[in-house]
């Protein structure tokens, strides 16, 4: 009788602390950031950001479960106005006729997620590395997580194709860019 008791209590002690460890999240926009890098003249490197974005991403004990974000690719920011209208012009963005870019997950381990990045229309398969900060809980009494996705893309494949040529050769524009979008969520 006493086992039974026992196996009763931890059962549901597993069944609940499953039910609190899992949760849907709400990116923080205040709090995160959707960053870039990429070479400019192959000597040095330009860094930019989007200023507009939103994303859901759903955790079970540190796992990711479900993860979808969207860009307002206009709200790009490399700090230079001229270069940041270049970047929304037909040559980059086409921000006139591809307003969104977004990304879903499809499969993540512990390390590595998966999922389906589009930009101006073009869909593509990325795999993006993931390094977890942890969930505390805020002073007013929210859950909170944080991670950090690193990975890059060729522009190109996503008709991102504008350069020039430099006369010591290489291009203007990297091909590579690297991507880093750091979060922070809030229980919803």
């Amino acid at each position: 009788m006493r086992k039974n008791f026992i196996a009763a209590v931890l059962a549901g002690l597993l069944i609940g602390s499953t039910a609190v460890s899992a949760a849907v999240y709400k990116v923080d926009v205040s709090h995160s950031n959707v960053g870039f890098k990429v070479k400019h003249m192959m000597i040095s490197t330009v860094t930019g950001k989007f200023a507009n974005f939103s994303g859901t991403y759903d955790l079970d004990k540190g796992q990711f479960k479900a993860l979808s974000g969207h860009i307002k690719a206009d709200s790009v920011d490399t700090g230079i106005q001229k270069r940041d209208d270049h970047l929304r012009s037909a040559d980059f963005f086409d921000t006139a006729k591809f307003g969104d870019i977004t990304f879903v997950m499809t499969s993540a381990t512990k390390d590595k997620m998966t999922g389906n990045l589009s930009i101006r229309g073009i869909t593509k398969k990325v795999t993006l590395d993931i390094d977890m900060g942890g969930v505390v809980e805020d002073p007013w009494g929210n859950q909170r997580s944080g991670f950090v996705l690193t990975g890059s893309i060729n522009r190109k494949d996503y008709g991102l194709n504008w350069n020039k040529a430099i006369e010591a050769g290489g291009v203007v524009v990297g091909e590579e860019v690297k991507l880093v979008i750091e979060v922070e969520g809030i229980e919803e």
